[in-house]
């Protein structure tokens, strides 16, 4: 019963990011332009908001996604994408493309930088003969984010002005100028990821009962587990392709999602992380596009200011708690 609240947000915050903006629409124009395709609202709707819109749902629900099955797959709330450096490692991966005009589709690209990212994380926290804890995982993650970052933003120093504009604005984490191209490239991958993370989330159960009852059911642990981090890292380059590596999301999506929600299954809480993830990249869009009148915030900053506070209170939970 608490799932329809989530829904019933969705579709509130929907209506909102097409109404308002720059140029706020009535409600009765936005019906017009949908029930006939004719007005200024049509073109606001089919051109502007729409893809905007679409795009910022899809994104947000990719990543809430993504943070929900890597904090279950760690058992710990930090572990999302961001803190993890997936996100900027995919990233990272685009403004390599932009600046030696390598000539790729972009979720691949993104794609093929996250899992670098992750495989280089991994590589580093391993431990030989002993299981790696996830909090040496979160610590090298958090390094990883850094650098890439830091890669990041010394290769737009060597960029034309015009690309590196770009760049900046894609790095920070955009929604500007989307189209249904754009739309399409998040809902179609995610949608079969989405089908592949539900088709896991047994495992993901079995897991959660510790890895020597997992193993003693049958469970290949170790081969569950990179399956399991291996669709998260695609969920995560998949939002940053079209919208760039946005902070915080990913992070907040899961406990937000399960705390609207009540979720206690492992599949109701990943379904909840995307809706969740879904409302909080669309909000902070509209947000950052009206909240100054003639200035379009990127998306990315919104976020990061809506999700800082949090990141430092679930560090201050997790110190009192001793797992820090």
């Amino acid at each position: 019963m608490r799932g329809a609240l989530l829904i019933v947000l969705l579709v509130a915050g929907t209506v909102a990011g097409l109404l308002w903006g720059q140029v706020a629409l009535a409600p009765g124009a936005l019906w017009q332009g949908l029930a006939t395709g004719e007005g200024p609202a049509a073109l606001m709707i089919g051109t502007i908001r729409g893809p905007r819109v679409g795009t910022a749902l899809g994104a947000g629900a990719v990543l809430g996604l993504s943070g929900a099955l890597f904090q279950t797959l760690f058992r710990n709330p930090l572990a999302a994408p961001d803190i993890l450096g997936f996100t900027s490692g995919a990233g990272l991966a685009v403004v390599v493309s932009i600046a030696f005009g390598l000539v790729a589709p972009m979720p691949l690209v993104a794609a093929a930088g996250g899992i670098l990212a992750a495989l280089l994380v991994t590589g580093i926290a391993w431990r030989r003969g002993h299981r790696t804890p996830p909090l040496s995982i979160i610590l090298v993650g958090l390094g990883m984010g850094f650098f890439t970052s830091a890669l990041s933003n010394f290769l737009m120093t060597l960029l034309p002005q015009a690309e590196a504009a770009e760049a900046q604005r894609w790095v920070t984490g955009s929604l500007a100028a989307r189209d249904w191209g754009h739309v399409a490239q998040v809902w179609l991958p995610g949608a079969a990821l989405l089908l592949a993370a539900l088709g896991q989330a047994r495992l993901l159960e079995t897991l959660e009962l510790g890895d020597d009852l997992a193993a003693g059911l049958g469970l290949r642990v170790e081969a569950v587990r990179r399956g399991l981090a291996g669709t998260g890292v695609l969920l995560a380059a998949t939002g940053v392709a079209v919208a760039g590596p946005v902070p915080f999301v990913a992070l907040m999506s899961g406990p937000l999602g399960a705390r609207i929600t009540g979720a206690t299954s492992v599949a109701g809480r990943l379904l909840s992380a995307a809706g969740a993830g879904a409302l909080v990249l669309m909000l902070a869009d509209l947000v950052a596009r009206s909240a100054l009148p003639g200035i379009q915030l990127p998306v990315g900053v919104m976020t990061g200011i809506l999700g800082a506070p949090y990141l430092l209170w679930r560090l201050s939970r997790e110190m009192d708690r001793g797992k820090l």
